[in-house]
């Protein structure tokens, strides 16, 4: 049992013009970070997670939860979409990844509620998840923007494949991002995709990932301690986001997308350096 809901305290509660405001300001952000998420890969965890830190108006584990309903909504409806449009997603090396994606998801989260809701961290884990999350993106807006400088592969064992699932996973878990530019980079570096295959692949993998995230959760803590009062409301942002975002990932070129990929990278990257500096 990783914590009983009587020690844990949700987010407080608040006033109905405070919730009114907090429900449209997160519904835009779910539907923003969906759209660019959808579009270039990303999977919209790497915006939403931030970006609700950066507002603070919940605790750390009831984010996690968010942040993983929007973006499973968001991957469901795009591959979906992608699904009708009969765009190519490499299933085979993908579902590989995705399975270890959720070995290393359930590890990832188990980490993550020991250290938040078992030792009570959570200040700490924000500061050490917007750190290493902030230098991750660093490595991988510097790796994208110069892969055509560097050696890429075709990765053929299976075995392989699925540890660096298994790492991605953790990775994402334990970040509560959903792993999309981790996904974007591993996809181009080991199997030679160009951005724009790899960010529809990207959202295959991510699908699954979300998925056991929250399963876990459900299956763990259950989700009757978190206040998840607006959640539908992130997730009719996710699904719309996800919906538009496939359309538009149709019709742009790769090019396109890298550009917009690398200008969300670094917006993050100073959002998440300033999640590590304040207060």
């Amino acid at each position: 049992m990783l914590h009983s809901r009587e020690t844990y305290q949700p987010s407080p509660s608040f006033t109905q013009p405070e919730m009114i405001t907090i429900i449209l300001l997160y519904l835009l952000i779910a539907l923003l970070a969906s759209v660019v998420g959808s579009m270039a890969g990303l999977g919209g965890g790497i915006i939403i997670k931030p970006l609700l830190d950066f507002f603070n108006d919940y605790d750390l584990p009831t984010i996690g939860v968010l942040s993983a309903a929007t973006v499973l909504a968001m991957a469901t409806v795009s591959l979906i979409k992608l699904r009708i449009s009969k765009v190519a997603i490499d299933r085979k090396n993908g579902f590989i990844i995705a399975f270890g994606s959720i070995l290393g998801g359930f590890i990832g989260k188990w980490i993550f509620n020991f250290f938040v809701l078992e030792i009570g961290l959570e200040q700490l884990i924000g500061k050490i998840q917007a750190s290493v999350l902030a230098i991750l993106l660093l490595i991988i807006f510097i790796y994208i923007k110069f892969q055509k400088n560097m050696v890429t592969y075709q990765m053929k064992n299976k075995l392989g494949i699925l540890l660096a699932g298994v790492l991605l996973g953790l990775i994402a878990a334990f970040l509560g991002i959903g792993g999309g530019p981790l996904n974007m980079a591993l996809l181009i570096f080991f199997f030679s995709m160009d951005a724009k295959q790899a960010s529809i692949n990207s959202i295959y993998i991510i699908f699954f990932s979300q998925l056991s995230s929250l399963i876990l959760v459900g299956t763990t803590t259950g989700f009757g301690s978190y206040d998840l009062s607006i959640i539908w409301y992130m997730i009719l942002g996710g699904s719309i986001g996800g919906l538009i975002g496939s359309i538009f990932v149709q019709k742009l070129t790769s090019r396109r997308i890298e550009r917009i990929f690398n200008i969300v990278i670094v917006i993050m990257i100073l959002i998440n350096i300033y999640n590590v500096v304040k207060g």
